[in-house]
């Protein structure tokens, strides 16, 4: 039997798809997983920031067309990649354990948290949730936009004699770059972006035979986790045009959600929590949208 495997084809995407395979692989050595790399809008458009060129999709399109078409079988995707409500025909497999879902700061070796960082410091980010965030607990802080993949972003540190960058944690730790992390950025600091540090693997939703040989990889706590964050998402109707983060916290079987959200300049920012049951982890996802939206809409700063 042959599966193949679609992805984008940066360095973190191939690392997280070859842990895929290679997880699998130890499960069902008889089956035969072929990889097969497809480039996305987000891939080929380097040059504009993310919030200008479209909105969540772009690093799945067209990985998705080809799932749907039938020349892959399943694919493998950063879950806060993934917009909040899937094609027709198309659905989730069962969710491997989430890595780190925090964001971390490398700087520059005279510097280790973000405290540390002097008054105007320049730290580089794509993200408006990390720039609003950052600019909330230190709003003297001079933040520049910047893209493309891991190596390249903290290659700008020296290149654009930036003080630091802000990156995920999830993907400097799977890239094998931890020696570089200067501190993690705690989550009352910096909300993550929901479902950050979770893989998506994604198939079609007649295919029960993929869906059967992924299932070994199940992890309940990341599945209420994801599934409480992307309820928030959803409720949001998020986009990468406004800052907007999640994070749900699980114990036995109650949840804690965090949530903000944002407009695109920054000035009105929200964040609040909910508490409920794992059970209804999308429910409290959607509920925490709808109080964080009617607060957001009365706003006064």
């Amino acid at each position: 039997m042959k599966i193949v495997v679609g992805t984008r084809g940066s360095k973190l995407a191939l690392t997280q798809t070859k842990w895929v395979i290679s997880e699998l692989k130890k499960k069902h050595p008889h089956i035969d997983f072929e990889l097969k790399i497809i480039k996305t809008k987000g891939d080929i458009v380097q040059h504009i920031t993310l919030d200008k060129i479209g909105d969540k999709g772009l690093f799945v399109k067209e990985i998705e067309q080809q799932l749907i078409d039938k020349e892959i079988d399943m694919a493998v995707h950063s879950m806060k990649d993934m917009p909040s409500s899937l094609p027709d025909g198309l659905k989730f497999a069962s969710i491997p354990k989430r890595e780190d879902p925090r964001d971390v700061l490398i700087l520059r070796e005279l510097y280790k948290t973000i405290d540390d960082l002097p008054k105007g410091a320049t730290i580089g980010t794509g993200s408006k949730r990390r720039k609003y965030q950052l600019l909330k607990y230190r709003p003297d802080l001079n933040i520049v936009p910047i893209r493309g993949n891991i190596d390249t972003r903290i290659k700008k540190i020296e290149d654009e004699n930036l003080d630091g960058v802000v990156l995920a944690a999830a993907g400097v730790l799977r890239a094998g770059l931890e020696k570089n992390i200067s501190s993690y950025l705690p989550v009352d600091i910096m909300i993550p972006a929901p479902s950050q540090g979770a893989l998506a693997i994604e198939i079609r939703q007649d295919n029960f035979e993929v869906e059967n040989i992924i299932s070994c990889f199940r992890d309940e706590i990341t599945e209420i986790q994801v599934e409480a964050e992307r309820g928030f998402l959803d409720g949001i109707n998020g986009s990468c045009h406004i800052p907007m983060g999640a994070y749900c916290t699980v114990n036995d079987d109650d949840i804690n959600l965090v949530g903000l959200f944002g407009d695109e300049e920054g000035r009105k920012i929200v964040i609040n929590s909910l508490k409920g049951k794992a059970s209804s982890a999308r429910e409290v996802g959607l509920e925490l949208a709808k109080l964080i939206l009617k607060e957001h809409e009365n706003y006064e700063g």
